[in-house]
């Protein structure tokens, strides 16, 4: 197989109608290390929203089991998208999603703008740092593929086109992105967890690294200090080099979708466990009641899709 021959088995396919085979293809063989830093990445840029924030300091899940909320995440998104959302594993997995927002008073905006972000930040990733360019038919799909999962998770007022949603996440950040003692803290516990990934010795410089990547909106809005220009260069420097260097690679074979290397939560997922078995806990029961729904709110949300 020729390195470019899954783009041309992509360029031959319909990105409405063929975006789950293209999304799979595309996160799952051809871009996977480049989807899963740019998906944590999209997760850390939702943290600089207050009304966000606010809503996880509170839970407590981040001080307390940071790695399981990062590992419940990226296994159910991996579910869906391993397995296709409509599939019995990706419904299950829908369901655990479903029944973890449904208990919280989270807007339809604050949904919609996490919901972008699956989108439109690996795409901004991929295009600096990706060893190809993206074919317009995985930019098309992307957008196809997020808009049939948030239709499944009860997101109303999804755009209907990719420039129109782009607009969207783009406004909703100029009006949304403030500084707020919760965005700090939360964006501390995840800048903390990023480092614990790597030995203790390096960990000074990863926590350096990761500031350095994040543009200045959200490093106003975490209330972080910015870095010395030249680490975010090196760092950018460093991603390019590796791109240039895959485009010898042989093409992947086999997809890695599912099967996230960084899982401490789960040993051995997914042999032995079933979408159902992760997810966040119950609401604490000292939750203030501004960030809880009501019990026929949250029926609806657990009986989706």
């Amino acid at each position: 197989m020729g390195r470019y021959d899954l783009r041309d088995r992509i360029a031959a396919l319909d990105p409405e109608r063929d975006h789950l085979e293209i999304y799979q293809l595309s996160s799952g063989r051809e871009f996977p290390w480049d989807y899963t830093r740019a998906l944590e990445f999209a997760l850390f840029r939702t943290y600089c929203v207050p009304s966000i924030s606010k809503l996880l300091a509170a839970t407590g899940e981040f001080r307390e089991r940071p790695q399981r909320r990062y590992d419940d995440t990226a296994l159910l998104m991996a579910e869906m998208a391993a397995h296709g959302y409509d599939s019995a594993r990706g419904r299950e997995a829908l369901k655990v999603v479903n029944r973890a927002h449904g208990r919280y008073a989270i807007s339809n905006d604050d949904m919609l703008y996490v919901l972008s972000t699956f989108i439109y930040d690996p795409i901004d990733w991929i295009s600096r740092y990706g060893w190809r360019p993206l074919h317009p038919h995985e930019l098309t799909a992307a957008f196809h593929y997020y808009r049939a999962v948030g239709h499944r998770m009860g997101i109303k007022e999804i755009p209907e086109t990719y420039d129109q949603f782009l607009a969207f996440k783009d406004a909703y950040e100029i009006r949304h992105f403030v500084f707020s003692s919760t965005n700090r803290e939360i964006g501390t516990y995840t800048v903390d967890l990023f480092a614990g990934w790597f030995p203790r010795f390096l960990r000074p410089a990863v926590r350096l690294g990761v500031r350095g990547m994040l543009d200045e909106r959200m490093l106003t809005a975490f209330g972080f200090a910015p870095t010395p220009r030249w680490v975010g260069a090196l760092a950018a420097f460093s991603l390019r080099a590796r791109a240039r260097a895959l485009r010898f690679f042989p093409p992947r074979r086999e997809s890695v979708l599912a099967h996230p290397k960084r899982n401490h939560t789960y040993p051995g997922y997914p042999a032995g466990y079933q979408p159902s078995d992760l997810g966040a806990p119950p609401p604490p029961a000292d939750l203030p009641a501004e960030h809880l729904r009501s019990s026929r709110q949250v029926q609806g949300n657990i009986d989706m899709p």
